[in-house]
């Protein structure tokens, strides 16, 4: 009779099954830029450049996977706002792109932001429309009917209105809306402000905001 040998496996301790399961940290906004009368909050400021009234986003960093949300933004440092109206003009990247205006932003990870891009709602699902940010991947929470807004590489005049009693927010581009930048969150209310990209350059300028 012959005995088997068999070779424990290594027992993982709790750190390591804990490492390995862990979702990715947002990069914290460490740094500060100054624009539009502002300071703005963001992971690197060389990842913006500022002339006059303008502001370029110039590099892109990679979309946060898991969870799947925009981290490239600049957050202003103001107090949360339940009820705004912006004005901006904004350029999206060439050939194709796409940017974002961030608002109800409360902590790392809640907030809601309206996308705008080249394409239509109803052939990409998550873009040009209104999002929704929880702790998790970020959901859309506007229909998806409307065609997409930034359909040149122009500058484009985009207007925003958001009133947190309502939980309503709407938009629109040169002048035109449609019910895929409508949406509505009574979960977060009044929060801080923003502007940046899901995983494209952008440029901004022109901000204006009345609250």
């Amino acid at each position: 009779m012959h005995r088997r040998s068999f070779l424990a496996a290594p027992l993982l301790s709790a750190a390591t099954l804990r490492g390995q399961t862990a979702k990715p940290k947002t990069p914290p906004l460490a740094e500060k830029i100054s624009a539009f009368g502002s300071q703005w909050q963001v992971i690197q400021a060389a990842d913006w450049k500022v002339e006059g009234d303008e502001v370029q986003l110039v590099t892109a960093r990679p979309q946060q996977a898991d969870p799947r949300r925009p981290i490239q933004f600049a957050l202003a440092e103001m107090e949360p706002l339940g009820k705004f109206t912006l004005e901006v003009e904004v350029q999206r990247s060439k050939p194709k792109g796409s940017l974002i205006l961030v608002y109800a932003w409360q902590r790392d990870g809640y907030f809601n932001y309206v996308h705008l891009s080249d394409d239509a709602a109803g052939k990409v699902e998550v873009h040009n429309g209104i999002f929704h940010c929880y702790g998790g991947d970020r959901v859309r929470i506007s229909p998806k009917e409307g065609p997409g807004t930034l359909l040149s590489e122009d500058w484009h005049k985009v207007k925003v209105v958001y009133d947190a009693s309502k939980g309503l927010v709407e938009a629109w581009v040169d002048g035109q809306t449609s019910p895929s930048l409508k949406g509505i969150d009574l979960s977060l209310g009044a929060g801080r402000i923003g502007f940046g990209s899901f995983f494209n350059t952008a440029g901004f300028r022109r901000w204006k905001l009345t609250r």
